[in-house]
Parts: C-alpha cells; structure tokens; sequence
C-alpha cells in the first residue's frame, strides 16, 4: 500500500499540537469511498515500556465475508514522549511502517482508537486515515473526552457522544448486555456510515473482526 501524503515526525510536544490543528482541517467526514467495499483492515497499536518499541499488526479481511487475507506487522522504536492527546505522534509512523507492507489497499480501514473523538478532533484514526488517505473509522474500547447517556443493553443500542456542545461520536453497543464501543469518524466517511459498518462486521464478539483479528494476532507476538 502506498502512503500518499507524510510529515516530519520531530516536533516537540506544542509542534505536534499546531500540526494536529491544521491536519485536523483535512478531516473528510463525508462517504469518500473509491469504490464498494471489498475489504476491511482492522489496525492494533501497541507499545512496550521496557523496550521503548512501538508495534502496529493490520489484518485485513474481505467484506462481507470477514475471512482473513492478508496482515502485515511493523516494529519501531518509539521517539515521541507519552502526552495526554497527542498518542498518535507515538502510534501512527509504525502504523504507516504496517500499512505501506500490504499489497494491496483495503477499502476501509478500522483504527483500534480515537478519531474525531479527540480534543482536538484529531485521534489517531483521523491521522493514520488523513496520511494514508483511506476510509478510516476509530474503534475505541474506552471513552477519551465527551459525555453520553448509557445507550441500551440491546446490539446496535446507541448514545451519542458529546463534548463542548458537539456530537463527536456514538457509543454503540455491538452486543446484547455488553460494554459499549465508542465510535468516531477517522476520514473520507460518515459517522451513521461508521456505525453500520461496525455492526455489519461485530460476529459473536465485542469488537469488530477486523480490530479484533489484529489485536488476536498481536497478543501472539512480543514488541
């Protein structure tokens, strides 16, 4: 897979903040699509205090289907600090190293993080999707900024998710009597568009199979 558009990685923390503020204005949160979706990526990111390294495992499924065809995995050391809203800056360049592995371009792409549903309304799924300039969709496991009602305890139950007056996502719950999923826009798609994917690609687990084959994959390899 080839990555369109890069930045320099060596900011310090205010650089990176300016730099998600103009990136954030590249955010497409309307269907972009090239074509029908054939393919669905799920992305986990990882890191490891005691080594300093930083993984990223894609695996990419075909649609409807949800049968694995192809997974990448890249290792870096990680060179950004750790700052509160600026993960991405630690997450993304290993996550591009991943992406550029594969052959082929999946249609979309699932982020196992934020992505409008930031401060800044540029998480890690906006900026990996914005770079690689692909349909991308955050698929969190835990709520970053907002507040929300509790959305029922039925599959496709839903809250929106609220921060300084702005809908930025919806937690969704992808099964009967489970936890919530906090979805967000990445980029190039619509937040209902997000939502209906997720549910079309939740089987008998909480997470969607794409993020939950890669975060399978992952939890089988050390940084």
């Amino acid at each position: 897979m080839k990555i369109k558009k890069l930045h320099e990685w060596d900011l310090s923390p205010s650089g990176a903040v300016e730099l998600q503020k103009q990136l954030a204005a590249e955010v497409v949160t309307q269907d972009r699509f090239a074509g029908p979706v054939m393919t669905v990526a799920g992305l986990d990111l990882g890191h490891d205090a005691k080594t300093n390294m930083s993984r990223s495992i894609v695996a990419v499924l075909n649609f409807p289907e949800l049968e694995l065809v192809e997974s990448a995995e890249a290792v870096l050391p990680t060179v950004f600090p750790y700052v509160p809203g600026l993960l991405s800056f630690r997450e993304t360049p290993v996550a591009i190293k991943a992406l550029e592995k594969l052959n082929t371009a999946p249609d979309l792409l699932m982020v196992d993080g934020q992505g409008f549903a930031h401060p800044r309304r540029f998480g890690v799924a906006c900026h990996v999707g914005v770079l690689a300039d692909v349909p991308t969709i955050g698929v969190a496991k835990s709520i970053l900024v907002g507040k929300h009602e509790d959305p029922g305890n039925e599959r496709g139950s839903r809250a929106d998710l609220i921060h300084r007056g702005e809908s930025i996502g919806v937690v969704l719950r992808t099964k009967d009597n489970v936890r919530p999923l906090f979805i967000s826009v990445g980029h190039r798609i619509r937040l209902e568009t997000s939502v209906e994917f997720t549910l079309r690609c939740v089987t008998k687990y909480r997470q969607p199979e794409p993020t939950r084959v890669a975060d399978k994959m992952a939890s089988y390899r050390k940084v």
